[in-house]
């Protein structure tokens, strides 16, 4: 009894410094890599030797395989910001109709999900937010509908590292995990358009256009992102998902037009606008191009993609290399977190803590764990604000209950992943950065009130489809 009270210990540690402490991120995990190394050597007896090859192993693998995406990604970013490109694209996306259902459709899910299958870690649902705030919405309103739009593309975000962390770190194979990821995720991508467009325009008469639009947009969106996830890989679904649904929104408005004249112009030129989407365009070729021939430095890709399309868009050289530098910086406390997070939990298989807390959990809960596995990762992702670092903390420990249980181990460790978009949506570091976008500081305990309802419903339908998949 006491062994499994010290093998829950580090997960405890990390639940009360960041949930009930408020510590920050990197600070807690520190401090919870601390305690996991001591309760590896005193209480689980493991050898010294093999705890410090352990984390050298496990410091190399989330740099060369976690942060360096995470890196470029970022940076990507910040060169569209630099450049002031970032505009263009704004006022493209808030000419297109007046409708509100369409514009918030357009930019949340369409745009917002590009943002997260490009860069991810707050872009998608600041700069979202912060464009339906210059249209109009309420700030509240708007940061709500990008929490929620936020949600579904985690999964695939910032080119899929969180599907392939996760299959990293248990050994599960990659299109095992993705097609399961697709068939837990299918009633959501219809949902969250649906709600998205109902949330923006409540009128009764509104709501037969709203479900009409929502469930093309949706279907369009899964279409592309079976296909991507099942014959591509992670990579692109959440890219590909995106234009393609932003396709289908401007195909719609031309068809349906709203009657009203947009304040925004759309008089932009070819190169202007060739110009502002340079970065994003050559990063998503140049993944393309690397699929056929199983090419795995996906940071040289993002990096090569970025830098042509900064230079298109007028960023010299030597200030890239500035850039890259400030973006280094900039990412610092995410670099201490993720590394501690995946060196605590390479110390927990290693020492035992896993396949102690899978047993346990297997024998209180049973075959009805399956319904409370997205729950796990929709927990890791509230408290560390990533699906990336859910999938390490609680990857391996759904692998050792789905062997318990005897069900299909990749089934269960998709319901991780899945598990993290519901989460995404009350993320405290989500909340954080969309107050801050749209000047709401101090509103963030308002915003997780609304969005917690969005939230649980979402967990509890992830949970019953996993269940009755498994």
């Amino acid at each position: 009894m006491s062994e499994i009270l010290f093998a829950l210990l580090p997960m405890a540690i990390l639940v009360i410094s960041m949930g009930i402490c408020k510590w920050p991120g990197d600070k807690s995990s520190l401090f919870t890599l601390i305690i996991t190394i001591l309760l590896a050597i005193f209480i689980f007896k493991a050898p010294v030797q093999e705890i410090g090859t352990t984390l050298l192993n496990s410091s190399y693998r989330a740099c060369v395989t976690i942060l360096s995406v995470i890196w470029i990604a970022v940076f990507s970013y910040n060169l569209l910001l630099h450049s002031g490109k970032i505009e263009i694209l704004k006022g493209q996306l808030a000419a297109i109709s007046t409708d509100k259902s369409v514009q918030v459709l357009l930019i949340t899910w369409g745009f917002g999900g590009l943002l997260e299958g490009m860069a991810g870690y707050g872009t998608s649902v600041a700069i979202p937010a912060a464009i339906l705030v210059t249209l109009g919405f309420r700030p509240l309103f708007a940061v709500l509908v990008s929490l929620i739009a936020n949600s579904e593309p985690t999964t695939f975000g910032a080119v899929g590292i969180a599907e392939t962390v996760l299959a990293e770190e248990t050994g599960c194979p990659l299109p095992e995990l993705c097609k399961a990821t697709i068939q837990q995720l299918f009633p959501f991508i219809f949902l969250i358009p649906i709600t998205l467009t109902i949330l923006a325009d409540r009128r009764r008469q509104a709501l037969p256009k709203n479900l009409l639009l929502g469930t093309l947009v949706g279907g369009v969106s899964y279409l592309a992102q079976y296909l991507t996830a099942n014959y591509l890989g992670p990579e692109t679904p959440a890219i590909i998902g995106s234009i393609c649904s932003i396709i289908a929104i401007i195909i719609w408005s031309h068809f349906h037009p709203s009657g009203q004249k947009s304040s925004f112009t759309n008089g932009y030129t070819a190169r202007q606008i060739y110009q502002a989407w340079s970065i994003y365009g050559f990063i998503i070729l140049f993944i393309l191009l690397a699929i056929p021939f199983h090419f795995k430095g996906t940071a040289l890709l993002l990096l090569g993609g970025a830098f042509i399309g900064g230079q298109i868009q007028g960023v010299k050289t030597k200030k890239q290399l500035v850039l890259l530098g400030k973006t280094l910086v900039q990412i610092r406390t995410t670099i201490i977190m993720v590394i501690a997070l995946v060196g605590i939990s390479a110390l927990m298989e290693i020492s035992g803590m896993i396949r102690l807390m899978a047993d346990t959990l297997t024998t209180l809960a049973g075959n009805g764990y399956a319904f409370w596995s997205p729950l796990v990762g929709e927990a890791g992702t509230f408290l560390t604000g990533s699906g990336t670092s859910a999938n390490i903390l609680f990857g391996k420990l759904q692998v050792g209950i789905a062997e318990n249980i005897n069900v299909e181990p990749s089934w269960l460790t998709a319901a991780n992943t899945t598990g993290t978009t519901a989460g995404k949506i009350i993320s405290p570091q989500s909340i954080a950065i969309a107050a801050s976008a749209c000047q709401l500081q101090g509103k963030e305990g308002e915003i997780l009130k609304q969005a917690f309802p969005y939230a649980l419903v979402y967990g509890i339908l992830l949970g019953i489809i996993v269940a009755l998949g498994s």
